[in-house]
């Protein structure tokens, strides 16, 4: 099993800030814990599923940062194709999970499967893990495997959105992953961790013990910040400048992988 998680997503995702980044990690915090785990319960266990899977879904879910359609679900009132046949059943069946599920017959047959009564609780297909459940589902009953062992984004996308709507954005998605997947088979064989596991990614907006512990690392290599658990501008401009200082790319405030490795490498003398 390859041991994906939520510092794998960060790096397939784009970067937001403020409220945007909130959600995101708030949805990334909660998959990554049980990821891995789900996705192997779906064969979704190979550098090449994983990555397709990660890519699709990223889009899908505008870059991690939503489990619910942005549209009101107006539009699917009396689709009868979709089970929708009371009234209001367009909006409480809206598109929600990390593919979104869409209709009432759909909630109540996903709900049957993964054994939570989504047609009676249907907001309850986007809470986090139950989305990525959800998508998992979607992908078995496609048979998606298949297209992602031929490495066919094309097919992959069609299969997943009915169409090739953000193919550019499910290729570079699905790249970044197969990238950050290699990356964590190269250190399996080497036998070494992979470096700051675990650790989150930190950005404006961000708050809590973790962004605590940046600003008093960042205070004793002698930047002029306050600690006070919340990442704000004072803080971003500080871990620019370090970036700046150690040579980093990018340049852009935000404290990932390698940003991390870099203020442990500064703090005992290296």
């Amino acid at each position: 099993m390859i041991q994906v998680d939520a510092q794998t997503m960060r790096e397939v995702a784009p970067h937001f800030s403020g409220a945007m980044a909130e959600r995101q990690n708030a949805i990334i915090s909660a998959v990554g814990e049980v990821l891995a785990t789900t996705l192997d319960r779906y064969a979704i266990n190979t550098r090449l599923r994983i990555a397709h899977f990660l890519g699709q879904t990223c889009h899908e879910s505008a870059g991690f940062r939503t489990t619910e359609e942005f549209a009101s679900g107006e539009a699917y009132e009396g689709r009868r194709d979709l089970g929708n046949l009371q009234p209001g059943d367009g909006v409480r069946y809206k598109g929600r999970g990390l593919l979104q599920l869409t209709g009432r017959a759909n909630y109540r047959e996903v709900g049957e499967l993964i054994g939570v009564k989504l047609e009676e609780q249907p907001e309850r297909a986007a809470e986090p893990v139950l989305s990525l459940q959800i998508a998992c589902e979607y992908w078995k009953r496609r048979n998606l495997n298949a297209l992602c062992d031929a490495d066919d984004v094309v097919a992959v996308t069609r299969a997943v959105n009915g169409g090739t709507n953000g193919l550019e954005d499910r290729r570079v998605y699905t790249g970044r992953a197969k990238g950050a997947i290699a990356r964590l088979e190269g250190f399996v064989l080497s036998g070494e961790a992979p470096p700051t596991l675990g650790r989150a990614v930190l950005r404006r907006g961000s708050k809590g013990e973790a962004v605590g512990q940046l600003q008093r690392r960042l205070q004793q290599l002698g930047f002029m910040l306050a600690a006070d658990d919340d990442f704000g501008a004072g803080t971003e401009v500080a871990v620019a400048a370090f970036q700046r200082q150690r040579n980093l790319q990018p340049v852009d405030g935000i404290v990932g992988r390698d940003t991390w490795a870099a203020l442990d490498a500064a703090a005992s003398g290296r």
